[in-house]
Order: C-alpha cells, then sequence, then structure tokens
C-alpha cells in the first residue's frame, strides 16, 4: 500500500517505509536563518520524536549553503533556500528535479524594546515617520552577503518616505542583536528573528506594496542516497495542520 500526500501542486507518492526508515537513521537539512528560526527546528524534533528517524536541521548563510549542498561533508539530504536561489539550484541540477516546493514568505518588520510604544506603521508614509521620529534604526550588514540585509537596504534607499531616517548598520551580528546591547532605539529585522528575542516586542510587519520579504523553497538534494525519506520529511513540514507553528515563528506558509 502506498500513501499519497499532497504539497502544493505535487503528489508525493511514499512506501509506508519511507515515512519509517531512514538508511542512515538521520536526515540532514540545510537551511538559511530565514527558515532556520521560523518552525522547522520544532518541526524536526516532533518528527523524530513520531518516527525515531533523527532530523539534523543546519543554519548557513546562502554562499556556504550553495557550496556544501553541492560538495560539502555531511552530504544534505535537503535543501532550503529562497526561491531565486532554488531556481538557480535545479538548473544546475543540484536538487531532484521536479522536488522543489513552496514553504512560504517571512516579511521584514519593526521591533522596538520590550514595552516601548507602538507607532503606526500601516502605510510605507507611517512606517517613514515612526523611523524618522524613533531615533537610531538599526539592520543588518549588506556587506556580508546578507539577502535580509541587502532587502532592508534597499528599501531604504530606494524610496522617498525613508529620506532623513538616521540608519545605523550593525557590524556584530543581526539588527535585532545589536538592539538588544542598547546600540540603537529600533531595528529593521525579518520577524522571525525579532520573535525569537524575548527582550524585544515586534511592531509589525513593514507594509507589502515595499516587498520587503523572502520567499523560499525546499528540496531533496541531488547528492542525498535518502530520496524517499527525505521527502517524506518534506511532506511533513508543508502538512496543512502545521501551518500554526510556522506563524508563530514568523513565517506565512504559501497553500
Amino acid at each position: 500500500m502506498r500513501n499519497f500526500v499532497f504539497v502544493g501542486i505535487f503528489a508525493l507518492s511514499l512506501s509506508p517505509t519511507a515515512w519509517a526508515q531512514s538508511p542512515s537513521g538521520q536526515i540532514n537539512v540545510f537551511a538559511p536563518g530565514v527558515v532556520y528560526n521560523s518552525g522547522i527546528l520544532d518541526l524536526a524534533a516532533s518528527y523524530t520524536k513520531e518516527t525515531g528517524i533523527k532530523v539534523t536541521v543546519t543554519s548557513k548563510g546562502m554562499g556556504q549553503l550553495v557550496t556544501d549542498t553541492k560538495s560539502g561533508t555531511p552530504v544534505a539530504d535537503i535543501v532550503v533556500a529562497p526561491v531565486s536561489f532554488m531556481d538557480g539550484l535545479e538548473a544546475e541540477s543540484t536538487v531532484v528535479p521536479g522536488t522543489p516546493a513552496d514553504i512560504g514568505r517571512v516579511y521584514v518588520g519593526l521591533a522596538v524594546k520590550k514595552g516601548t510604544p507602538h507607532p503606526d506603521i500601516s502605510t510605507p508614509a507611517k512606517l517613514g515617520a515612526a523611523l524618522k521620529a524613533g531615533g537610531v534604526v538599526l539592520y543588518s550588514n549588506p556587506a556580508g552577503g546578507s539577502m535580509e540585509a541587502r532587502i532592508i537596504d534597499d528599501m531604504l534607499h530606494q524610496y522617498p518616505y525613508f529620506d532623513g531616517v538616521k540608519s545605523k548598520i550593525s557590524t556584530k551580528g543581526e539588527g535585532g542583536e545589536a538592539l538588544v546591547r542598547g546600540e540603537g532605539d529600533m531595528a529593521l529585522q525579518l520577524i522571525c528573528e525579532v520573535l525569537n528575542h524575548p527582550e524585544l516586542d515586534l511592531v509589525g510587519t513593514v507594509p507589502k506594496e515595499l516587498h520587503a520579504y523572502i520567499d523560499t523553497q525546499v528540496a531533496v538534494s541531488a547528492r542525498s542516497t535518502q530520496v524517499e525519506a527525505s521527502k517524506a520529511f518534506i511532506a511533513y513540514m508543508l502538512r496543512s495542520d502545521h501551518v500554526a507553528i510556522w506563524k508563530s515563528k514568523g513565517l506565512e506558509r504559501k497553500l
């Protein structure tokens, strides 16, 4: 008997043993911070508890993730990446054809220190006014190759709403981490990286029309020797009853 699990537009045909067995007893997942901080660790732990198969999720910067997926040790069974990177990996046959599936979207949000009043950021103009009135606005360093930092940097420089904002790049970790250290007054950060700091409050996401977000996908690595077991975990993490787990960590699932 075979089970069929629908993920997006794909129907994954899985044998019962694919759900309960893995040749090495472990599935290795490489993921960027945007997903590593957005619920995948919780799902890996629950999957291990339910099946006995250990799922190890390793966070990597995008350049390192691509390099290690192609030639690194240990071998990645599953790779998670922003859509634009996944398109390239698929074109280079670095992932198994037909396996890329949408995970969802994480928006950039505005963070303040816990207990600080929350300004209205419901429109681009109101966000710009809040940033100008709020003091020093921190964000991650785009020179390090961070996709998130580049998106925030582009947003601040592209739109006239943000002319005059007192921004400061954090040279030691994320903007949110710099805010916790007291290096500024506000931070622009992916909301998954705000929610994991109990010292901070999330004011809200930046207005959608600013296009400050990252969409991600997941796929089976072409180097994996555990294709069926990897498909089984992907199907598990993308189940509709797990949407709330992702959302609680800042990721909006794309169904």
